[in-house]
């Protein structure tokens, strides 16, 4: 048996509830692990709301890190005893031990620690996706401006850093004076407070009018119309999320007139859909790390038993960094 959060109903945080579930052993293709840590991310606020429906009942949680206890028929890239972590579908790492599928599981390196791989693993994938591989159609290049929406959560300190690494001249927008304070310590080459400052103006005033490539934008319905005019032509809007809600719909014509304009909307489920394309982009994630220039924060632990109030933490834009639950 083991300890895992599961949901009954679509609704808010009093739906996470703490329950004892089986265990059974791996079949083909799956590993059974022992979590050590849990990454908390934005994705289980949609899933525990219903925005993104799931079969009820229902576990969440995305990621995890911890200890291989048992592999299935198949799985060669891990054996028992491995340190290991992960960012993968089906949702249900809010647990003690799961049985789950190899494909997305990675070995740990032991320069890494459980607690820093579980509060980066999603948000890392998500980074290395962002700037490595959603790009404007001229290409990112040591120098440019990008905008990068909530930049002192998780995903975005990530961003902050591995952006200047990449030499390229990050804008972040946060919602406190704190925050930008936080993406400027991690990299950001400009911080604005979209509550008390117009993002728009002060992107045209410190791209001296030109506009920024691209925006990494993983707020939604709030930030949406604003960030368009922010883009140089040719320039691409990049959505990887709504957590002010869902972008309504908008006219494509409204793309030409801004200056000819892309617009994406990018998932990191379809980047890791093999078993290769997710060892590449967490060895990349990895090294990155294990290098130095790419430092996790880790802001929030809560334990496990206390998931509803790390949900209404982190809904309520009180955390910053990454969040961890531990079991």
């Amino acid at each position: 048996m083991s300890l895992a959060v599961q949901i009954r109903q679509p609704g808010g945080p009093e739906e996470l509830q703490l329950v004892d579930v089986p265990v059974g052993e791996p079949g083909p293709g799956q590993i059974r692990i022992r979590h050590h840590a849990i990454g908390l991310n934005f994705i289980d606020v949609y899933h525990r709301t219903g925005l993104y429906p799931l079969t009820m009942p229902a576990g969440i949680g995305m990621e995890g890190a911890g200890v291989i206890e048992a592999v299935g028929e198949g799985v060669t890239h891990l054996r028992p005893g491995d340190r290991a972590a992960y960012a993968s579908q089906p949702p249900g790492s809010y647990c003690e031990v799961r049985v789950m599928p190899a494909q997305c599981v990675c070995r740990l390196p032991d320069a890494i620690d459980f607690e820093t791989a579980a509060g980066m693993m999603l948000k890392g994938l998500t980074a290395q996706y962002l700037l490595k591989k959603t790009l404007p159609v001229e290409g990112l290049h040591a120098g440019d401006y990008v905008l990068f929406h909530a930049a002192a959560g998780g995903v975005g300190l990530i961003a902050c850093q591995w952006a200047k690494a990449l030499g390229l001249q990050l804008i972040a927008t946060a919602g406190t004076d704190a925050k930008c304070r936080l993406a400027l310590d991690h990299g950001a080459a400009h911080a604005i407070n979209y509550h008390t400052e117009d993002f728009v103006a002060r992107v045209k005033d410190i791209t001296a009018g030109r506009g920024v490539k691209v925006v990494y934008d993983s707020v939604g319905k709030d930030t949406w119309d604003k960030s368009l005019d922010c883009l140089r032509p040719f320039g691409l809007m990049a959505s990887f999320g709504n957590a002010s809600g869902p972008v309504p719909p908008f006219a494509p014509g409204a793309l030409g007139a801004k200056g000819s304009l892309y617009v994406t909307r990018q998932t990191l489920f379809t980047h890791i859909a093999t078993r290769e394309s997710t060892q590449a982009m967490a060895d990349e994630l990895f090294n990155v790390v294990a290098s130095g220039q790419v430092q996790i924060r880790i802001d929030q632990r809560y334990p496990l038993a206390q998931v509803q109030q790390a949900h209404r933490d982190l809904e309520a834009r009180k955390t910053t960094g990454s969040t961890i639950l531990l079991p």
